[in-house]
């Protein structure tokens, strides 16, 4: 559990507050200004939460192994985005291998759920990465 002095500081401080200072904060580590892909750790939540979902109601381990490999993957691709932006190759990889999976899922039984809901979601992730990917690098 956090304290609530470690709390404040990565709340509401940024490096600049803490360094050189010799405050209330002056001996907890620096935190860093990146941002977060929350809808990254989003999507990997939907793929990870899918699988078990599937294993709740119909039983199926299959279904329940991987969800939680691709929603792990799909975590593990976000923190690396949320690290460096221009990081997206396991994100892609993953989103990619899920649209096509689910999509030929969805194709082949014209059901929304589950198939047709993780081949949209699937392929909005593909869009956002894609266009991440595409945008110029802003020059230091």
């Amino acid at each position: 559990m956090f304290p609530p002095i470690l709390l404040a500081q990565i709340l509401f401080l940024n490096n600049s507050t803490t360094q050189g200072s010799d405050g209330p904060f002056s001996h907890f580590p620096n935190v860093s200004n990146m941002s977060v892909d929350w809808v990254g750790y989003g999507y990997a939540t939907l793929v990870a939460s899918g699988g078990v979902v599937g294993y709740v109601k119909a039983g199926s381990v299959p279904s329940l192994a991987a969800g939680l490999l691709f929603g792990g993957l799909a975590g593990f691709g976000a923190y690396q985005i949320s690290n460096d932006p221009h990081n997206v190759w396991v994100s892609l990889a993953t989103s990619g291998a899920l649209s096509g999976i689910m999509g030929k899922r969805f194709y082949a039984s014209r059901k929304f759920m589950p198939a047709g809901l993780m081949a949209g979601a699937s392929i909005l992730m593909v869009a956002k990465l894609s266009v991440a990917l595409l945008q110029k690098p802003v020059e230091t």
